[in-house]
């Protein structure tokens, strides 16, 4: 049996190389449409992982959405929701036991991490549903991105910048000197509670056109580039927005034009810019 393409598009289907050629194809514009919703979001989200040093904590949270969609297939369940509801608990339990105390915060979310994935692989296996197209999810699926998947990261988007815009300041503080801003008064318990989710939401949203693994590449990588080339929050976001912009568009395309999966096409741009931007000789603005 041949192997299926990685992005669900077939070799011998006829194809333009021009942008314009590329969205005349119905499913590349919702594609691109999502892509950049969740390039706003995740760059967005980016700015607070990237200062709060949360990095593995996103990596960790984008890998337990295997075991809520091994949950979902089991008990019949959507495999978004189940993947959003799993994946919420688990931001929550992280940032439970890193105020619990006892072990660092990297061996909590090292062992939610892998007992996620184990739980995942065993709730697949009693599920006996190997119909579920893993690879997709894993590495992301260009024919993956439906109106419904659309319609869900512009909702979350909406509701994750006015949250933003309303707590702006408090999320500032408890990123750059938690203690500073217990100080403040301001309640750092709900304010990590509340990143979480949004570090678990935008994972979610993001998984059909990034996939698990690579999600938190946009998640870490346009935050990173910010921090690198601006030392004000203006510019961080600035250029975090601009990259994670940069790096759907350009991925989406390569992905259309070369035939491989859209997650790893838009992490290798995101990468790109990365180290060219510690490469490029600049004054920090």
């Amino acid at each position: 049996m041949a192997m299926m393409c990685p992005t669900g598009i077939c070799p011998s289907m006829e194809r333009g190389t021009r942008m314009v050629d590329m969205l005349s194809h119905g499913f590349m514009q919702r594609a691109l449409v999502a892509g950049l919703i969740v390039g706003t979001l995740c760059a967005v989200v980016s700015v607070f992982v990237v200062l709060k040093k949360l990095s593995f904590i996103g990596a960790g949270i984008s890998h337990s959405a295997f075991g809520g969609m091994a949950l979902g297939a089991l008990f019949g369940v959507n495999l978004t929701f189940s993947a959003m509801a799993f994946c919420v608990g688990v931001a929550l339990l992280i940032g439970w036991l890193s105020r619990r105390g006892g072990v660092s915060e990297d061996v909590g979310i090292g062992v939610v991490f892998s007992s996620s994935m184990a739980m995942g692989v065993v709730a697949l296996g009693f599920s006996g549903d190997y119909t579920v197209d893993l690879f997709s999810y894993l590495f992301g699926s260009i024919l993956a991105v439906s109106s419904s998947d659309v319609a869900l990261a512009g909702g979350t988007l909406a509701v994750a910048l006015v949250v933003v815009v309303a707590l702006f300041k408090e999320l500032l503080a408890y990123c750059f000197d938690e203690e500073w801003a217990m100080v403040r008064g301001i309640n750092t318990r709900l304010i990590q509670d509340i990143l979480m989710v949004l570090l678990a939401v935008t994972v979610v949203v993001s998984i059909k056109l990034l996939g698990i693994i690579l999600v938190s590449a946009l998640l870490v990588i346009p935050g990173a580039v910010g921090r690198v080339l601006s030392e004000n929050y203006r510019g961080q976001m600035a250029l975090s927005l601009a990259v994670a912009q940069v790096s759907t568009v350009a991925g989406l395309y390569i992905s259309y034009r070369f035939d491989v999966a859209s997650g790893a096409s838009v992490a290798l741009v995101a990468a790109f810019c990365f180290f060219a931007a510690v490469a490029w000789p600049r004054r920090r603005a």
